[in-house]
């Protein structure tokens, strides 16, 4: 099962928000022991609502489930040698600071490695470890827009739109995971480790591998068509008397039976739409014909008689509906946790086998030092060197602090 693959292994975390936490929870859900380092305030995450569970902001939650939470000051000596004792236990570092930062705390690659040469060491940034642009700063947003993904969303002469779920956080969180376990995979047979440099930016244009291939074949920028697909026809949502149809069937079988369906047969043998690649050419002059039929029927209605005529179908779904999906229900996507502070927690879960992973408890995201006593006491240092280590402040644990430990404080510039 895939929920104890990495049974064994200890992943020391130097990352926030989401890409660098979503690599990591990735890691954590099959096995590992991910130890998250956070600053005595909290890493930004914990901030970033409107969304909030308890004191901490909803997305926290979402991209920290499974880890164990300490909170070390790297800004003393104190903390930092705590972060060397703990990376020296480890197997894997992954981090997403801005480039340098790392080296310059002492726990860059090229000095853990020297000293632990099996080490994997992930570095996830926004633009990368080397360049012209390495050590700028950037989130999901900023390389939205500069990958042209922004620019391929929403409709022409409208304001520029976003992808409102962070997916490039995401997908440099999966791409990374898999160049961590690739690297493992590597390990076990020539017992070396790397360095990994995953950035925002070359996710961001792999995510776009279509538009961008198609870009490069031909020079043709593409145009910004809403829900519509650039390279087929009819594949977009359409209006129906209540709410919205995604309908694909470009394929010529299913175009025909979508004619017939619609009660428009005449269609089918228009000469501007007998191939998928003419109906892209004609889709100002397509689309309004079939949105005047869609608009006569309920999408229910609608969803009933294209899924019986086995045309590609699917409502234009809010989270609402989402949280009601049968199938969302059979597998488990939608999991449930037990929160310390704040009891019954629903979370995305794991989506691998997720019918049987989600169906054990996982752990919810940590508190804020949750975990800062019992990592330390694993690791060799007595409840007298943990308490000398949270009053100097340089350790943050769980118990109740005094009014400096309180207040948020700020980690080094991160980027991911």
């Amino acid at each position: 099962m895939l929920r104890n693959a990495l049974d064994g292994l200890t992943v020391v975390d130097f990352t926030q928000i989401g890409a660098g936490p979503t690599c990591t929870m990735l890691l954590a859900d099959m096995g590992a022991r991910v130890i998250k380092i956070e600053p005595p305030g909290g890493e930004l995450g914990r901030g970033l609502g409107p969304g909030w569970i308890g004191e901490d902001a909803a997305l926290f939650h979402g991209f920290n489930r499974n880890k164990l939470g300490v909170s070390l000051d790297l800004k003393s000596d104190a903390g930092l040698a705590v972060a060397r004792r703990l990376v020296a236990g480890a197997d894997m570092v992954v981090e997403s600071m801005r480039p340098g930062v790392m080296a310059r705390l002492g726990l860059g690659p090229e000095q853990l490695l020297q000293a632990q040469p099996a080490l994997i060491y992930c570095s996830i940034s926004a633009y990368g470890q080397t360049g012209p642009c390495a050590e700028h700063a950037g989130v999901d947003g900023i390389i939205q827009a500069d990958s042209g993904l922004m620019g391929l969303i929403g409709l022409e002469g409208a304001e520029p739109c976003k992808v409102q779920a962070p997916v490039v956080d995401v997908m440099t969180g999966y791409v990374a995971a898999m160049a961590v376990l690739a690297k493992l995979a590597q390990r076990t047979r020539d017992g070396q480790g790397g360095h990994l440099d995953v950035n925002l930016l070359n996710c961001a244009l792999a995510l776009q591998q279509s538009s961008l291939t198609s870009w490069l074949a031909d020079g043709a920028l593409p145009e910004r068509v809403g829900s519509a697909a650039p390279y087929s026809a009819p594949n977009q949502a359409f209006q129906t008397r209540d709410g919205w149809v995604m309908v694909a069937a470009y394929m010529p079988a299913r175009w025909t039976r979508l004619c017939d369906l619609l009660g428009v047969p005449h269609l089918a043998t228009d000469a501007r739409f007998a191939t998928s690649p003419l109906r892209v050419a004609h889709r100002q002059a397509l689309v309004p014909l079939l949105t005047d039929v869609f608009r006569t029927r309920g999408t229910d209605e609608w969803l009933a008689l294209l899924g019986a005529a086995d045309i590609l179908c699917a409502r234009v779904a809010s989270y609402d509906d989402v949280a009601r999906h049968p199938q969302v229900a059979a597998n488990r996507m939608l999991a449930e946790v037990h929160h310390a502070q704040v009891g019954a927690v629903r979370l995305p879960g794991f989506p691998v086998n997720s019918a049987q992973a989600n169906a054990q408890a996982h752990r919810a995201a940590p508190t804020l030092g949750q975990d800062t006593r019992q990592v330390l006491k694993d690791c060799g240092f007595s409840d007298v060197d943990i308490d000398a280590l949270h009053h100097s402040r340089a350790v943050c644990c769980a118990e109740p602090a005094g009014p400096a430990l309180k207040q948020r404080g700020t980690a080094p510039a991160a980027t991911a």
